[in-house]
Order: C-alpha cells, then structure tokens, then sequence
C-alpha cells in the first residue's frame, strides 16, 4: 500500500469515526467493508449481491458526504488541534519529570 493511499485511508477513516452515525446503513456497510475490512469493490458486490458500480458509486458518495461534513462541522479539525495542544503538554509534564529523576 502506498503512503498516498494509506492517508487517504486514515483521512476517511478518521472521519467516518466522527461522522459515521450521519451515514446510512448501507454506505456504512460498504465504507466498512472496503476501508477496514481491505475488501475490493467486486468482493463487496458480491457478498452483497449488488453491482460493482454500486458499490464504487456509494463509496464516491460516502468519501463526499464526510468531506463536507467536515467542512460544515470541523470536528476532526478540532480534534486534531486538542490533540496537539495535550500532546504538547504532555511532552512537557513528561520532561519535567525526567529533570526530576536527574536531580535524584
């Protein structure tokens, strides 16, 4: 896999953890089995019983509707931003513990 796919991957799976319960059962179902379940388009079509171009069309959809949930909502974007800011002070905390053990 490479690393161009492998962000977009974790770029919509990151969004789909937000964004899923806004989603329909079937566009969660095929982003589930193509994006966590690593499946191609034809093996979810056919354990579905459904068109390829169903699932590819669904999938297009999908990726859309969390880019512009995202884009109306932002809560991955402040996500990311809480998460900087409490590594930042957990890095922090962390070294001044280890100045601590040094002074022992």
């Amino acid at each position: 896999m490479n690393s161009l796919h492998l962000e977009k991957v974790e770029h919509y799976y990151s969004l789909f953890a937000l964004y899923h319960p806004l989603l329909t059962d079937k566009q969660q179902k095929y982003f589930r089995e193509y994006f966590l379940n690593n499946l191609s388009l034809q093996e979810i079509a056919k354990s579905l019983k459904v068109s390829r171009n169903a699932v590819s069309d669904s999938l297009q959809k999908t990726m859309k509707l969390l880019d512009e949930y995202e884009k109306k909502l932002h809560l991955y974007k402040k996500y990311q931003a809480r998460k900087k800011i409490y590594d930042k002070h957990l890095d922090s905390q962390f070294v001044l513990k280890l100045q601590e053990i040094d002074k022992i």
